[in-house]
Protein backbone atom coordinates (compact mmCIF):
# COMPACT_ATOMS: atom_id res chain seq x y z
CA UNK A 1 0.00 0.00 0.00
CA UNK A 2 0.82 3.40 -0.65
CA UNK A 3 2.50 5.69 2.64
CA UNK A 4 0.35 8.83 1.62
CA UNK A 5 -3.32 9.79 3.68
CA UNK A 6 -6.02 8.69 1.84
CA UNK A 7 -7.24 12.66 1.82
CA UNK A 8 -3.78 13.18 0.22
CA UNK A 9 -4.27 10.61 -2.61
CA UNK A 10 -7.73 11.61 -3.09
CA UNK A 11 -6.21 15.24 -3.72
CA UNK A 12 -3.54 13.46 -6.50
CA UNK A 13 -5.93 11.39 -8.45
CA UNK A 14 -9.56 13.58 -8.67
CA UNK A 15 -11.67 12.21 -6.14
CA UNK A 16 -12.68 15.89 -5.02
CA UNK A 17 -13.75 15.76 -8.30
CA UNK A 18 -15.48 12.59 -7.91
CA UNK A 19 -17.40 14.32 -4.86
CA UNK A 20 -18.41 16.80 -6.32
CA UNK A 21 -20.24 14.99 -9.55
CA UNK A 22 -21.41 12.21 -7.09
CA UNK A 23 -24.59 14.00 -6.93
CA UNK A 24 -25.17 13.35 -10.31
CA UNK A 25 -25.80 9.83 -9.20
CA UNK A 26 -28.46 10.78 -6.57
CA UNK A 27 -30.35 13.67 -8.75
CA UNK A 28 -30.74 10.47 -11.35
CA UNK A 29 -32.70 8.39 -8.54
CA UNK A 30 -36.05 10.36 -8.85
CA UNK A 31 -35.76 11.59 -5.00
CA UNK A 32 -35.22 7.74 -3.61
CA UNK A 33 -33.43 7.90 0.16
CA UNK A 34 -29.96 7.08 0.41
CA UNK A 35 -30.46 4.96 3.29
CA UNK A 36 -28.44 1.52 3.90
CA UNK A 37 -30.45 -1.31 2.51
CA UNK A 38 -32.29 -3.21 5.04
CA UNK A 39 -30.92 -6.95 5.20
CA UNK A 40 -33.83 -9.60 5.32
CA UNK A 41 -33.17 -13.22 6.12
CA UNK A 42 -32.41 -15.20 2.76
CA UNK A 43 -33.89 -18.16 1.41
CA UNK A 44 -32.19 -21.11 -0.19
CA UNK A 45 -30.42 -19.93 -3.46
CA UNK A 46 -27.54 -20.73 -5.39
CA UNK A 47 -25.32 -17.06 -5.30
CA UNK A 48 -23.25 -15.83 -2.90
CA UNK A 49 -24.65 -12.83 -1.90
CA UNK A 50 -23.53 -9.98 -3.64
CA UNK A 51 -22.39 -6.43 -2.11
CA UNK A 52 -22.38 -3.38 -4.11
CA UNK A 53 -20.14 -0.60 -3.13
CA UNK A 54 -20.41 2.87 -4.20
CA UNK A 55 -17.99 5.61 -4.82
CA UNK A 56 -16.89 8.85 -3.69
CA UNK A 57 -20.10 11.26 -3.34
CA UNK A 58 -22.44 8.51 -4.51
CA UNK A 59 -25.43 6.12 -2.76
CA UNK A 60 -26.60 2.99 -2.51
CA UNK A 61 -29.38 3.57 -4.64
CA UNK A 62 -26.54 3.62 -7.47
CA UNK A 63 -26.55 0.68 -8.33
CA UNK A 64 -30.68 -0.01 -8.84
CA UNK A 65 -30.06 -0.35 -12.90
CA UNK A 66 -27.31 -3.09 -12.28
CA UNK A 67 -29.35 -4.84 -9.48
CA UNK A 68 -32.36 -4.83 -11.71
CA UNK A 69 -30.73 -6.80 -14.47
CA UNK A 70 -29.13 -9.09 -12.14
CA UNK A 71 -32.72 -10.11 -11.24
CA UNK A 72 -33.24 -10.81 -14.56
CA UNK A 73 -30.41 -13.02 -14.77
CA UNK A 74 -31.68 -15.24 -11.46
CA UNK A 75 -30.25 -13.14 -8.76
CA UNK A 76 -33.12 -12.76 -5.93
CA UNK A 77 -33.59 -9.77 -3.76
CA UNK A 78 -32.24 -11.42 -0.65
CA UNK A 79 -29.01 -11.99 -2.71
CA UNK A 80 -28.33 -8.35 -3.43
CA UNK A 81 -27.07 -5.68 -0.98
CA UNK A 82 -25.88 -1.97 -1.76
CA UNK A 83 -23.77 -0.65 1.57
CA UNK A 84 -24.62 3.14 2.18
CA UNK A 85 -21.17 4.45 3.17
CA UNK A 86 -21.21 6.76 6.23
CA UNK A 87 -17.91 8.50 4.78
CA UNK A 88 -18.91 10.10 1.42
CA UNK A 89 -15.44 10.99 0.68
CA UNK A 90 -14.38 7.55 -0.03
CA UNK A 91 -11.93 7.20 2.36
CA UNK A 92 -10.55 3.50 2.48
CA UNK A 93 -9.79 3.04 6.66
CA UNK A 94 -13.11 4.40 7.68
CA UNK A 95 -14.55 2.59 4.76
CA UNK A 96 -13.36 -0.66 5.03
CA UNK A 97 -14.09 -0.72 8.38
CA UNK A 98 -17.49 -0.54 7.76
CA UNK A 99 -17.61 -2.66 5.03
CA UNK A 100 -16.11 -5.45 7.26
CA UNK A 101 -19.15 -5.08 9.51
CA UNK A 102 -21.39 -5.09 7.22
CA UNK A 103 -20.08 -8.26 5.34
CA UNK A 104 -20.40 -9.98 8.65
CA UNK A 105 -23.83 -9.25 8.96
CA UNK A 106 -24.71 -10.16 5.72
CA UNK A 107 -22.61 -13.62 6.35
CA UNK A 108 -25.13 -14.18 9.44
CA UNK A 109 -28.42 -13.23 7.71
CA UNK A 110 -27.52 -15.21 4.67
CA UNK A 111 -26.08 -18.58 5.91
CA UNK A 112 -23.20 -18.46 3.98
CA UNK A 113 -19.37 -18.27 4.46
CA UNK A 114 -18.40 -16.28 1.37
CA UNK A 115 -19.93 -12.15 -0.09
CA UNK A 116 -19.05 -11.39 -3.59
CA UNK A 117 -18.20 -7.39 -4.02
CA UNK A 118 -19.31 -5.25 -6.73
CA UNK A 119 -17.36 -1.67 -6.22
CA UNK A 120 -17.87 1.80 -8.63
CA UNK A 121 -15.23 4.09 -8.45
CA UNK A 122 -13.79 4.47 -5.18
CA UNK A 123 -16.04 1.11 -4.11
CA UNK A 124 -12.76 -0.87 -5.39
CA UNK A 125 -10.16 0.48 -3.26
CA UNK A 126 -12.44 0.06 -0.76
CA UNK A 127 -12.91 -3.42 -1.10
CA UNK A 128 -9.29 -3.99 -1.58
CA UNK A 129 -8.49 -2.25 1.75
CA UNK A 130 -10.96 -3.90 3.40
CA UNK A 131 -9.61 -7.85 2.08
CA UNK A 132 -5.83 -6.36 2.58
CA UNK A 133 -6.39 -5.92 6.16
CA UNK A 134 -8.91 -9.25 7.11
CA UNK A 135 -11.09 -9.50 4.97
CA UNK A 136 -9.44 -12.14 2.61
CA UNK A 137 -11.39 -15.71 3.53
CA UNK A 138 -14.82 -14.06 3.11
CA UNK A 139 -14.87 -13.31 -0.56
CA UNK A 140 -15.16 -14.97 -3.68
CA UNK A 141 -15.17 -12.92 -6.98
CA UNK A 142 -14.90 -9.10 -6.71
CA UNK A 143 -15.56 -7.18 -10.11
CA UNK A 144 -14.77 -3.21 -9.75
CA UNK A 145 -15.35 -0.47 -12.84
CA UNK A 146 -14.17 2.68 -13.34
CA UNK A 147 -12.04 2.07 -9.89
CA UNK A 148 -8.84 3.56 -8.75
CA UNK A 149 -7.40 0.13 -7.49
CA UNK A 150 -3.49 1.08 -7.82
CA UNK A 151 -4.49 3.32 -4.59
CA UNK A 152 -4.16 0.70 -2.73
CA UNK A 153 -2.65 -3.09 -4.47
CA UNK A 154 -0.98 -2.94 -8.32
CA UNK A 155 -1.42 -6.97 -7.58
CA UNK A 156 -4.91 -8.56 -7.01
CA UNK A 157 -4.70 -10.01 -3.56
CA UNK A 158 -5.08 -13.89 -3.43
CA UNK A 159 -7.03 -14.02 -0.13
CA UNK A 160 -6.53 -16.06 2.82
CA UNK A 161 -8.51 -19.15 1.98
CA UNK A 162 -5.67 -21.99 1.08
CA UNK A 163 -8.34 -23.61 -1.24
CA UNK A 164 -9.35 -20.70 -3.23
CA UNK A 165 -7.87 -17.57 -4.95
CA UNK A 166 -10.44 -14.03 -5.25
CA UNK A 167 -11.25 -14.11 -8.32
CA UNK A 168 -10.78 -10.21 -10.08
CA UNK A 169 -12.22 -8.78 -12.68
CA UNK A 170 -11.58 -5.21 -13.20
CA UNK A 171 -13.63 -2.91 -16.17
CA UNK A 172 -12.70 0.75 -17.22
CA UNK A 173 -13.66 2.62 -20.01
CA UNK A 174 -11.28 4.46 -22.10
CA UNK A 175 -13.87 7.35 -22.22
CA UNK A 176 -13.90 7.55 -18.33
CA UNK A 177 -12.16 11.21 -17.44
CA UNK A 178 -12.95 11.11 -14.10
CA UNK A 179 -10.45 8.02 -12.63
CA UNK A 180 -7.63 7.77 -15.00
CA UNK A 181 -7.16 4.07 -16.98
CA UNK A 182 -3.80 3.51 -15.26
CA UNK A 183 -5.07 3.20 -11.83
CA UNK A 184 -7.65 -0.09 -12.96
CA UNK A 185 -5.88 -2.43 -13.98
CA UNK A 186 -4.82 -5.36 -11.47
CA UNK A 187 -2.10 -7.72 -12.31
CA UNK A 188 -3.48 -11.07 -12.50
CA UNK A 189 -6.57 -10.25 -12.88
CA UNK A 190 -9.29 -9.63 -15.68
CA UNK A 191 -8.87 -6.91 -16.94
CA UNK A 192 -11.20 -5.16 -19.49
CA UNK A 193 -11.06 -2.04 -21.57
CA UNK A 194 -14.56 -0.74 -22.83
CA UNK A 195 -15.82 2.66 -24.44
CA UNK A 196 -18.56 4.45 -24.71
CA UNK A 197 -18.98 5.39 -21.84
CA UNK A 198 -18.23 7.71 -19.36
CA UNK A 199 -17.10 7.18 -15.48
CA UNK A 200 -21.33 7.47 -14.63
CA UNK A 201 -22.04 5.70 -17.31
CA UNK A 202 -20.77 2.71 -16.36
CA UNK A 203 -23.60 1.97 -13.52
CA UNK A 204 -26.36 2.13 -16.85
CA UNK A 205 -24.58 0.15 -19.28
CA UNK A 206 -25.43 -3.02 -20.57
CA UNK A 207 -21.55 -4.47 -21.61
CA UNK A 208 -21.06 -3.63 -17.97
CA UNK A 209 -23.99 -5.60 -16.23
CA UNK A 210 -23.31 -8.60 -18.50
CA UNK A 211 -19.22 -8.03 -17.59
CA UNK A 212 -20.37 -8.22 -13.85
CA UNK A 213 -22.67 -11.20 -14.60
CA UNK A 214 -19.83 -12.96 -16.01
CA UNK A 215 -17.28 -12.57 -13.40
CA UNK A 216 -20.02 -13.03 -10.26
CA UNK A 217 -20.52 -16.48 -12.12
CA UNK A 218 -16.51 -17.39 -11.79
CA UNK A 219 -15.81 -15.80 -14.81
CA UNK A 220 -12.82 -13.18 -13.03
CA UNK A 221 -9.09 -14.43 -12.91
CA UNK A 222 -6.21 -14.08 -10.50
CA UNK A 223 -2.44 -15.43 -11.57
CA UNK A 224 -0.84 -14.51 -8.72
Amino acid sequence: MANQSDKARSSEYGLEKMNEEGSQIAEAQNGESGNQANIQPAQTNGHDPVIFIHGAGGIAQSFNYIESYLKKQGWSDDELYAIEMKDKTGNNQNNSKQLASYVEEVLKKTGKSKVDIVGHSMGGPNALTYILNGGGSKVNDVVTFGSPNKMVTSKAPVGTDPNHKILYTSIYSINDYTVSNELSPLQGAKNVQISGVDHFGLLYSNKVDELIKEGLNGGGKNTN
